[in-house]
């Protein structure tokens, strides 16, 4: 028994099941001496993301499969397959195979969901410290170091001074005038 049957979707972007391993059932399947339950390995369309391997072994899950009738159902995840305690094919058939697939693509678009707020979030957290960032500078480069008019014109004035008593002793100094 080394083959392996398809039991839902192909969807590689949604977490689903693909198929399972037939060479993990019991060998006794369809015989006097087969169990009445048992694990039953089932492969993912791709390997799940920390975040819904949690929600898939969380408390909410346990809940949900007990509400839809499943209560001693037990969920595993080992590498790529979800093993199915407490379970058989017929059960997976009739039903519980598409409330799984239906509990793994909810936990999958919510975890995708999430991690899209969180990036529009961090974009939209960048955006806004880029333009407080872009009014810091212009700010910044805004600012001009001067004096201010009353010293400017003191500065002037001082100038004047000097340069008219630097006259007046060029002028002393030409003998322009008469020495006492």
């Amino acid at each position: 028994m080394n083959t392996q049957t398809r039991t839902s979707g192909t969807d590689t972007a949604t977490l689903g099941l693909g198929m399972v391993l037939v060479g993990s059932l019991p060998a006794s399947l369809m015989t006097d001496e087969a169990p009445d339950r048992y694990t039953v390995e089932a492969v993912f369309t791709r390997r799940p993301l920390r975040d819904e391997a949690v929600e898939i072994l969380g408390r909410e899950t346990r809940d949900f499969l007990s509400k839809t009738g499943y209560p001693n159902t037990e969920l595993t995840i080992s590498d790529r397959r979800l093993e199915i305690a407490n379970t058989n094919l017929e059960e997976l058939r009739d039903g519980l195979a598409s409330i799984l697939a239906d509990r793994l693509a909810e936990i999958s678009n919510g975890v995708q969901a999430q991690k899209e707020a969180a990036a529009i979030a961090f974009r939209n957290a960048a955006e806004i410290e880029n333009t407080r960032t872009a009014a810091v500078t212009t700010l910044a480069e805004s600012i001009i170091f001067t004096p201010s008019k009353e010293k400017q014109d003191a500065a002037a004035d001082e100038l004047r001074t000097l340069s008219d008593r630097a006259q007046i002793n060029d002028w002393t100094d030409e003998g322009g005038h008469g020495r006492s």
